[in-house]
């Protein structure tokens, strides 16, 4: 294992308990300091996503946000605090991640990105994690991950409510964002508008994140199902994901090719 700020003695020791599980070892760690994850969205969900993507040791995140913390966003957006009201979220997140694992490298865009910027900058990852709130962005998400091929973790919480899934773009028959969820009609509502329990962004967020550690490190993931947590019964459904054969993203004739 290979890190700028630490030897391998306390690397080993910084990762032992993960290290010591049946199916990570030493070369899964080793996956992990080599892999590049883009987390989307610094808030709820971006926030567990990023904090136990580095506690893990990916090598590198690249973080994507173009808003400030606001007041409003520290009930559940737990990478931010109180001094922070102002600043860049991924300034803030930045801050906070170094301090957590100083070994990690964090790149921070805060601009908005259009989907020939997203494609290349998803092509360069080894996995993208979407924690943004609201459908068009994670319908431009999906796409652009599409396109470039890379493996994409995708949540959303309100209310009480939670669902994940992972699209692995990898195989040529998985399913993606639009083959769920289409144009996204009765997908309006967002937190601000209808609010969401402090931690249930940490539930779902978390989960995201140990979905893209295990493709990170080969192991099993939920791709092909949809995973539905609903916080007031503390019940878990999955439902299995299907292509849609007219999809325009994902199908054979969809109108804009993978490159």
């Amino acid at each position: 294992m290979k890190n700028g700020s630490e030897s391998d003695d306390l690397l080993l020791l910084r990762y032992s308990r993960q290290i010591l599980l049946p199916g990570i070892g030493a070369e899964g760690q080793d996956r992990l300091t080599r892999a590049h994850a883009v987390v989307m969205g610094l808030g709820g969900l971006g926030s567990p996503i990023a904090a136990y993507l580095t506690a893990a040791g990916v090598g590198r995140l690249t973080l994507v946000d173009f808003d400030h913390v606001d007041l409003s966003n520290l009930q559940r957006q737990i990478l931010h605090g109180q001094a922070d009201i102002g600043r860049l979220k991924v300034d803030s997140a930045a801050d906070s991640l170094l301090g957590l694992n100083p070994g990690c490298r964090v790149d921070r865009i805060a601009v908005r990105l259009d989907h020939a910027a997203l494609r290349e900058l998803f092509a360069e990852a080894d996995v993208v994690l979407d924690g943004t709130d609201n459908f068009a962005s994670r319908a431009l998400i999906n796409h652009a991950a599409w396109a470039a091929g890379t493996p994409l973790v995708s949540g959303a919480v309100i209310r009480f409510e939670g669902q994940l899934t992972t699209f692995d773009f990898r195989d040529p028959g998985a399913a993606c964002y639009h083959c769920l969820y289409g144009d996204g009609e009765e997908l309006g509502e967002t937190c601000s508008e209808s609010g969401v329990l402090a931690s249930l962004p940490g539930v779902i967020g978390s989960l995201q994140a140990t979905e893209a550690l295990k493709l990170l490190i080969g192991l099993p993931t939920v791709a092909g199902r949809l995973l539905l947590v609903d916080g007031l019964t503390m019940s878990f459904r999955t439902l299995r994901l299907t292509r849609d054969p007219g999809c325009p993203v994902c199908s054979p004739s969809a109108r804009a090719p993978r490159t």
